[in-house]
């Protein structure tokens, strides 16, 4: 995916020109924050950081697009700006990186979605996603103060209003 290359591609320039990029982070209810809401994703802190959001995206986004391509772009825009937008507006003034927000919205959604549609394959789908990151609930829990937990929480409640609503609309699945 693009996301994940341009990820890198930030982490390597922050690596190789000695720069902290860090302040391309969301920065919650300040003007100069908003740049966040298209930026911070794409900032990591450490390369174990980056490491731990690249699969997730890798492997939950082609998900998305595998399973529910009609309607993946859509997801993926709303769990990349709304859940940025909500960090924009309640988190913590600390800037705020990372693709974990977007991580979030599309584990939530794909665990979600099977649950409001209720037919077999979402359902599947379902499973496999709760069997495989069920333990980013715990993720959504203010427990670590460099974590940004708002990021996780408002990712899994967009995800999950994403799979309501979209789940709602019979003809774009027929």
């Amino acid at each position: 995916m693009r996301l994940v290359f341009l990820m890198w591609l930030s982490f390597s320039i922050q690596l190789y020109c000695q720069v902290d990029l860090g302040f391309l982070g969301i920065l919650p209810r300040t003007v100069s924050g908003l740049t966040g809401i298209l930026t911070a994703p794409l900032i990591h802190g450490s390369f174990s950081h980056l490491v731990s959001n690249t699969f997730p995206v890798l492997f939950l986004g082609s998900a998305v697009y595998i399973f529910y391509d009609r309607i993946a772009t859509q997801v993926f825009f709303h769990g990349y700006f709304l859940t940025n937008v909500l960090v924009w507006v309640i988190g913590r003034p600390y800037y705020h990186i990372g693709a974990s927000g977007l991580v979030y919205a599309l584990a939530s959604f794909l665990i979600f979605f099977g649950i409001f549609r209720r037919n077999f394959r979402s359902i599947i789908i379902s499973s496999i996603v709760l069997i495989i990151y069920g333990g980013l609930i715990y993720g959504i829990y203010p427990q670590n103060t460099f974590i940004s937990w708002e990021s996780h929480l408002m990712g899994f409640i967009v995800g999950m209003g994403s799979a309501f609503g979209l789940s709602k609309i019979r003809k774009v699945y027929s």
